[in-house]
């Protein structure tokens, strides 16, 4: 079946494939349509492959709620540059993750990528393995949190960073605007001054035994009697606490008074209660070591 230039070209704006790889795969399969798609699909799966060893370091940490705002997600999908990260088809795609995991809900990333992806007949990774191909970069999809509740999302620095925040309160004040703006301020709070746990009763023993161990060794130095050493240990681990532990933390907005009293006080100001329940921090690439380029030895084994 002979093929035209317009074929070409509709096959390149379905796949964003380039000209070339569009022209081979239309002649690899007569000119169907259909075939020349599964071409392209499976030359996608190839690729990845070979990209899947490719450090993913850079990428897009978002976080969304669902139009009623009980349920929200925070999802990091990685890439291997910052470039690419600020590509729309990327973008979309770390978009269409969120959507699904706020509809179906899957255990973990293995899960997700057999999940129906929202608002398509592919599954996630179908969709993945098709970025992977026309974007040219390896990537994954890291890690995702979802919760149910109140939700309010945050995202700092064009996805550097972004926060979701759980809140126990009723539907009613949910919806309230003012409420939003609580949670806007909170999802700032958590991510300028990163928080590691709820409150002290999240903080696991071998913390809190460690901050103990500190403070008795910088309190012994004191040379001071050993009742006021034990003191001088519980201030400062209950000072330690209050830069860990987000609803006991000063809120930067208002120096003079804790989150958990800020949003209490709103609470107090839409007539009910408001409590935070959970919270998720991502940063995106956090932990992950970097490729670091050597353009001199990247040459040398091509030329080998």
């Amino acid at each position: 079946m002979a093929f035209t230039a317009k074929d070409v070209k509709e096959l390149r704006d379905k796949t964003g494939c380039g000209m070339m790889d569009c022209k081979k795969a239309l002649t690899a399969s007569d000119g169907d349509m259909e075939k020349a798609l599964d071409f392209l699909r499976e030359k996608g799966l190839a690729t990845a492959s070979k990209k899947a060893d490719r450090v993913a370091a850079e990428g897009m940490a978002f976080a969304k709620a669902s139009a009623d705002g009980k349920t929200g997600v925070a999802v990091e999908v990685n890439a291997e540059t910052d470039f690419v990260a600020k590509n729309a088809s990327f973008q979309e795609f770390v978009n269409i993750c969120a959507d699904t995991i706020l509809k179906e809900n899957p255990a973990d990333v293995d899960a997700l990528m057999k999940c129906k992806a929202a608002g398509s007949d592919q599954t996630v990774d179908e969709i993945l393995k098709e970025k992977i191909l026309t974007i040219g970069e390896n990537i994954k999809v890291r890690r995702f949190v979802r919760m149910e509740g109140h939700v309010a999302s945050y995202i700092h620095a064009g996805g550097k960073i972004c926060v979701l925040v759980n809140f126990d309160t009723t539907d009613e004040i949910a919806a309230k605007p003012e409420f939003a703006e609580m949670g806007k301020n909170i999802g700032m709070q958590i991510a300028a001054m990163n928080p590691q746990f709820l409150d002290d009763a999240h903080v696991p023993q071998s913390v809190l035994d460690r901050e103990a161990k500190i403070a008795r060794e910088q309190a012994a130095e004191s040379g001071k009697p050993d009742n006021v050493i034990e003191k001088m240990i519980t201030g400062k681990v209950k000072k330690a606490l209050k830069e860990i532990c987000l609803v006991d933390q000063e809120y930067v907005k208002e120096r003079k008074t804790s989150v958990s009293k800020y949003v209490a006080s709103v609470g107090k100001t839409l007539g009910g209660k408001i409590a935070i329940s959970d919270f998720a921090r991502f940063v995106t690439g956090e932990g992950i070591e970097k490729r670091k380029d050597d353009l001199a030895a990247e040459v040398a084994s091509m030329v080998k």
